[in-house]
């Protein structure tokens, strides 16, 4: 299974996406309105950063409510892992694993076509899983007798 594959199992089509300009404040709005955990920051187009909310979290930690006014150029991770539409599901989870991303970008070209939680890899495996077990279990119902 592909990345293109797994964004189709999730749904939703709907992108997520803040400026490296906008206030901690304004992002946390943005998170809380939709019901997510990352933002893509985006740039005349062009990825620049991811912003999560555990990042947020951490700025408030240390700096109170004052730190949501920090612009989120100053709290994102820039250069953030990001892969293409056709990386298979084990070396998506590798990645994943290995660079601790929660949530990765998917990009085609430079276009963003969605972003990819560990949940959404969760339950295109669990979906990918219970397929084959119902393919097996047809072979094995309808296995010829001798």
């Amino acid at each position: 299974m592909q990345t293109r594959e797994i964004l189709r199992i999730k749904g939703g089509g709907a992108l997520y996406t803040v400026t490296a300009g906008a206030t901690l404040a304004e992002a946390v709005g943005v998170l809380v309105d939709h019901d997510i955990g990352s933002l893509v920051v985006m740039e005349r187009g062009a990825l620049v950063g991811m912003l999560t909310f555990s990042q947020v979290l951490r700025v408030i930690k240390q700096s109170g409510a004052a730190g949501l006014e920090s612009s989120v150029a100053a709290v994102m991770e820039g250069q953030p892992l990001s892969v293409g539409p056709d990386l298979d599901m084990d070396g998506l989870q590798r990645l994943m694993l290995e660079r601790r991303a929660r949530y990765v970008p998917v990009l085609e070209g430079s276009t963003l076509i969605g972003v990819l939680s560990f949940r959404d890899v969760a339950r295109a495996l669990l979906e990918e899983r219970e397929f084959e077990n119902q393919m097996l279990k047809g072979y094995i119902r309808n296995w010829p007798e001798e």
